[in-house]
């Protein structure tokens, strides 16, 4: 289903950057592997595009397996913005970007406007793998929202291979105006919510939280799975236990 280019739930509010825009909000969207996340943020970026309105996108820098792509599934792909350093002052960073599309509507040959000639503004901060941010970069997407006036939607998995959830996504969790889950299937044909890892094509349930498919020279790949298979495949073990 397209994404319409304000989120269902905004509600109107004052002009903000010079904006008469919705009422910003954090919104999380999240779902075990191959939940079509990265489809939903392409299509959200298009969809503001579209009606004339300018994006950033972003993710972080931890997530090595497309270097500075954005891509999905279907075949769709598309180059971030900027990317998220472990150690950034995410705030200040989008804060630097948003300049630059600000003045790059302004110094134009014909300025850009918006309609009503409203200054250019960024619309909306799309992140993917949002489970790689840190709390402090997750918090600073909350001030982008309440404090600049800019609705932020990041994409990112909940829980890691041993079912802990990862420091990002469990702040998004616990900060974000709205939480909407992206559905996919288990083998068995029932919803996953678990992310299983397989080393060489065997099921592993020790090891570091973080390890990208198909970069590792030991061919760490990931499936989705529901609580059933789950546990049957990892003996009952649940958070490497």
């Amino acid at each position: 289903m397209a994404e319409a280019a304000a989120p269902a739930d905004a509600e109107p509010g004052p002009t903000a950057g010079g904006y008469a825009r919705f009422v910003a909000k954090l919104y999380f969207r999240y779902g075990a592997m191959n939940s079509g996340k990265s489809s939903s943020l392409l299509q959200a970026a298009y969809n503001y595009e579209e009606r004339g309105q300018h994006v950033l996108l972003a993710k972080p820098a931890i997530d090595t397996k497309e270097s500075d792509r954005i891509s999905s599934r279907l075949g769709m792909s598309r180059e971030v913005d900027f990317l998220i350093p472990p150690d950034a002052d995410l705030r200040a960073l989008f804060a630097e970007h948003r300049a630059r599309v600000q003045h790059s509507a302004s110094d134009a040959l014909i300025p850009e406007q918006t309609a009503g000639d409203r200054p250019v503004d960024v619309a909306c901060l799309l992140v993917d793998e949002a489970q790689f941010l840190t709390p402090g970069q997750v918090d600073d997407l909350l001030r982008i929202v309440v404090l600049d006036g800019v609705p932020v939607l990041a994409y990112g998995i909940r829980t890691d291979f041993r079912t802990e959830a990862f420091p990002g996504s469990r702040r998004l969790l616990e900060l974000a105006h709205s939480l909407e889950e992206l559905k996919t299937i288990c083998r068995c044909g029932r919803k996953a919510i678990f992310n299983a890892r397989l080393v060489g094509g065997r099921f592993v349930f020790d090891g570091d939280q973080v390890a990208i498919d198909e970069l590792n020279p030991d061919r760490v790949t990931y499936e989705s799975m529901c609580a059933e298979c789950y546990l049957r495949e990892s003996g009952g073990r649940l958070d490497g236990r």
